[in-house]
């Protein structure tokens, strides 16, 4: 799929980093045919020594080396990025942004027509490569150039395929989702710190729950609500434990919380 293909970064941030590294630990890409365009000259001098990918001089000289261009950058610069880059892309070129809240149509206004764009919102655990990232393709995108994109973000964990539409409640879900489960990792320590344990294994007997709790809907294919029946004995700890859960709403503030995530960034993206 990528034989032959070069890809740039214009960014090498935490998110930008991630992406080299699961590309390249995947194999998809040799170093020499990863390049870097990043302002922070010490950012540059880490990503090239650590990894032994290229650096571009400039904006100009990334987009005639890559094949693939991402853009990974703060959504506050993007449209001068864009301006900078339009003069110097091919319309061969696949761009994808990672920009959060940037819909296509800006995109697509900064760039030459017909030019292939995708969006994509990942999330931070694609820096430890257990990414949850949404693709939504534009106008000019062909079946086999969303399909490397759907490649490059698998390296860092799971993506899907969606409608832009559903961008904004993909940030308000998996997004944001990151925070809210760190709060009930958080809380649920501190409830045990609360019962006398030592907070050190506290977190890891809490971190261990959460992450077998999420292997165990993923590889079983079950209901949620099933997997939690079999926990759940008649008149049994759990079932106590749920009750207070239930009587604070918990279940309803969770997903009010997707909610008001995802109504601020269809405001953001407004803006």
């Amino acid at each position: 799929m990528f034989e032959e293909k070069k890809i740039g970064f214009i960014g090498g941030g935490n998110m930008g980093e991630a992406l080299i590294r699961g590309l390249l630990a995947a194999s998809l890409f040799s170093a020499d045919k990863v390049s870097v365009y990043e302002v922070i000259t010490e950012r540059v001098e880490f990503l090239t020594r650590e990894y032994g990918i290229g650096a571009s001089k400039s904006i100009s000289e990334l987009a005639d080396f890559s094949d693939i261009l991402v853009l990974a950058v703060k959504p506050q610069v993007i449209s001068s990025v864009l301006s900078d880059l339009r003069p110097h892309l091919s319309r061969k070129t696949l761009v994808i942004s990672i920009a959060a809240g940037v819909p296509l149509t800006l995109l697509q206004r900064y760039l030459p027509e017909g030019t292939p764009v995708v969006r994509v919102m990942p999330n931070t655990p694609a820096l430890v490569q257990e990414g949850a990232s949404a693709l939504a393709a534009g106008a000019c995108v062909t079946p086999e150039q969303m399909q490397m994109g759907l490649a490059l973000f698998r390296a860092v964990g799971k993506a899907v395929e969606v409608d832009e539409k559903m961008m904004d409640a993909v940030t308000g879900l998996s997004g944001s989702g990151p925070a809210y489960i760190l709060l009930i990792i958080e809380a649920l320590t501190d409830a045990a710190v609360l019962m006398g344990m030592a907070r050190p294994t506290a977190r890891e007997l809490v971190v261990q729950t959460v992450l077998g709790t999420a292997a165990m809907v993923q590889r079983t294919g079950k209901h949620p609500a099933e997997l939690k029946d079999m926990i759940t004995s008649p008149g049994g700890t759990t079932i106590y434990g749920l009750q207070i859960l239930e009587e604070s709403a918990v279940r309803g503030a969770l997903i009010e919380a997707v909610q008001a995530a995802t109504i601020r960034s269809a405001e953001l993206g407004k803006g």
